[in-house]
């Protein structure tokens, strides 16, 4: 199994002790980054397939996972500079960036401050493409409810995760006691609530956040993927087009009988969507 060959490594990014996985030794450079909640395990699917052509860094972002919780000052803009010095700090001159969810709103928000640093983008089923977003983050955004609805238990972590996917039978009880460990882990709770309520407020996405973005994709010019499930019920297929329509360089791919996290759901299709993406088509190197 993947995850007993992969070991955890630590590094020192802006403070915080930052854990991450790498995998592969050749091609070029790819970091995956989780959404909401999540943490490198929900790439544990993907990450040999890709290792076999890039070189393949998995951080767990501060405050999720078993990375460190951020200073109190931390907000969802610093994302983009902690993945900056992420990449610094491991002499990574230039990647591509894979975001699912959050993490694709992370890479958004990079690839406008650091277009040089960035080869290629896939975005998947990726926040920052409009304001809809589900009824349950509304309700995470409200003071004590969200702490209720939050709150850490075997039963809450298997719905958070069970609500996002189109068959909920690949929502294991391995995968379950894997994000129960780190749901309960002290401090995870407040932190994932500061960080959803900076985003999301019982209307939806924020104007503030989702602005920067939006009013910018235009700008976008690297070669972008936009994969989407076509059952998505955290943010609704719409946005994935308007994402398209926004971005001059955008592809994009609906996973049919999928929802909101495709590399979890249904990872052979996934996985050969996105190498032949990273490869290019001329390549034909996908075995």
């Amino acid at each position: 199994m993947l995850l007993q060959i992969l070991q955890d490594q630590n590094i020192n990014v802006d403070g915080i002790k930052t854990r991450y996985w790498s995998f592969g030794h050749s091609g070029q450079t790819v970091i995956l980054l989780h959404g909401l909640g999540a943490s490198a395990e929900i790439w544990m699917h993907n990450i040999a397939a890709l290792a076999k052509y890039r070189q393949v860094f998995v951080p767990d972002l501060p405050g999720f996972g078993h990375s460190e919780q951020p200073p109190s000052s931390f907000c969802p803009f610093d994302y983009a500079r902690f993945i900056d010095n992420f990449m610094e700090a491991l002499n990574i001159q230039k990647a591509s960036l894979i975001g699912q969810s959050l993490g694709g709103g992370i890479a958004l928000q990079y690839v406008l401050q650091f277009p040089q640093k960035v080869e290629k983008l896939i975005l998947v089923d990726c926040a920052g493409f409009g304001k809809d977003v589900r009824w349950t983050l509304k309700l995470m955004s409200l003071p004590w409810i969200g702490e209720l609805v939050t709150y850490p238990t075997r039963l809450g972590v298997a719905l958070f995760f069970k609500f996002a996917v189109h068959d909920p039978a690949i929502i294991t009880k391995e995968f379950i006691d894997i994000y129960y460990k780190i749901f309960t882990q002290p401090g995870f709770q407040a932190f994932m609530l500061k960080i959803t309520r900076m985003l999301v407020d019982i209307r939806g996405g924020k104007s503030e956040v989702l602005a920067p973005i939006m009013e910018n994709l235009h700008k976008i010019k690297q070669p972008a993927l936009i994969v989407w499930g076509a059952n998505d019920q955290v943010f609704p297929l719409q946005q994935a087009y308007t994402g398209k329509e926004k971005m001059p360089n955008a592809h994009l791919n609906v996973m049919e009988r999928c929802g909101h996290i495709p590399n979890l759901e249904k990872p052979e299709e996934f996985n050969n969507i996105v190498l032949e993406f990273l490869l290019g088509v001329d390549e034909d190197l996908i075995a």
